[in-house]
């Protein structure tokens, strides 16, 4: 019986050192912030002009979110806006740049959620709102409902104040490029390399996303997409499913990108979350979890924040377009791996 309490007493202690070791740092910071702009196959081949102009989008989008939080702004604000950023840039898939669907049109999902109320706002299928993050706050704030889709999520943006454009604004032509070499997929001869798009091989990968941790301690996520290139109609994948592609709650923030339909099976947002509660692990511990435990290699990429402030990006894509920011001036702004 002795023997058996001490080999007890060891498993408890070993674990208990297992969960205070497997920690990220506990000091608190100030604030902190990460974004992504899609994960795929990125060949690594990227020219650097195009490289650049990716990287200039980033660390535009970065410095949004940190003139937020840097001078006591919001969580909420600051996701909201770097995501309402990249929405407005054409290189990434939302907003402006949404690829097509295979009736030729676009159609926007976005979704926000508030860590410290679990307030959340998501929509689908929307056709005419510049930038549907921003009405999926209002969704958030101004509705009894979480979750709008296609032509009541159109009425839901009729009663509020957001910009309207026709559907064409969404329209680039690098990505209707892309559509056409989608339609003609099975029957074509593979081709040179001309445009952005061309070094980009997964045609159902591309999400922008944003996650912050504010001075008030506070967390939040949002998350925005054009979809699957050449999905078909009503198709809705991960991003405006609340626990899937967006999750926040009182430990920490997630946006997903990637494999929708891979994201949805595992509820992978709230799975990372869920994961560091009840199993005591790190943000980065919970990450790998999922990432290499549920979902399978090429599926998926993720940025979270914790209520600390400590930041995980990571993929089992190539690439992941994503940056970072916190108060203490921990700056990241990659493509690769390590580049």
């Amino acid at each position: 019986m002795k023997n058996l309490l001490s080999i007890v007493s060891i498993l408890v202690v070993s674990a208990l050192i297992f969960i205070s070791c497997d920690n990220n740092n506990q000091t608190q910071k100030d604030w902190a912030i990460a974004l992504h702009g899609g994960a795929g196959t990125i060949s690594q081949d990227l020219p650097d002009s195009i490289k650049q102009q990716y990287y200039r989008g980033l660390e535009e989008a970065l410095r949004v979110g940190e003139l937020i939080l840097r001078d006591g702004g919001s969580a909420l604000d600051a996701v909201e806006m770097v995501v309402r950023n990249l929405e407005d840039n054409p290189l990434f898939n939302a907003g402006k740049g949404s690829v097509f669907t295979k009736e030729a049109r676009h159609e926007l999902d976005a979704a926000i959620m508030d860590g410290s109320t679990l307030g959340a706002g998501a929509l689908t299928g929307l056709t005419t709102v510049k930038n549907p993050i921003s009405l999926a706050r209002k969704v958030m704030t101004d509705s009894p409902h979480i979750f709008f889709s296609g032509i009541g999520a159109e009425e839901y943006a009729n009663q509020t104040d957001v910009e309207r454009v026709e559907n064409d604004h969404f329209h680039t032509q690098n990505r209707y490029e892309q559509w056409e070499r989608a339609q003609e997929q099975s029957s074509a001869v593979e081709a040179p390399k001309t445009t952005i798009y061309d070094w980009i091989e997964d045609l159902k990968f591309g999400t922008v996303g944003a996650v912050a941790l504010d001075s008030d301690g506070k967390l939040a996520a949002a998350t925005s997409t054009g979809g699957m290139t050449n999905k078909q109609f009503g198709r809705v994948g991960d991003v405006p499913i609340i626990g899937s592609g967006t999750f926040a709650n009182h430990i920490a923030a997630i946006s997903a990108t990637g494999w929708g339909e891979q994201i949805m099976r595992n509820v992978s947002a709230n799975t990372i979350a869920n994961h560091m509660e009840f199993t005591g692990s790190s943000l980065d511990r919970a990450m790998q979890f999922v990432l290499n435990e549920r979902l399978n290699p090429g599926d998926a990429g993720f940025i979270a924040v914790d209520r600390v402030g400590n930041i995980s990006m990571q993929m089992n894509t190539s690439g992941m377009f994503r940056a970072s920011l916190d108060s203490d001036g921990n700056r990241t702004v990659m493509i690769w791996e390590n580049e």
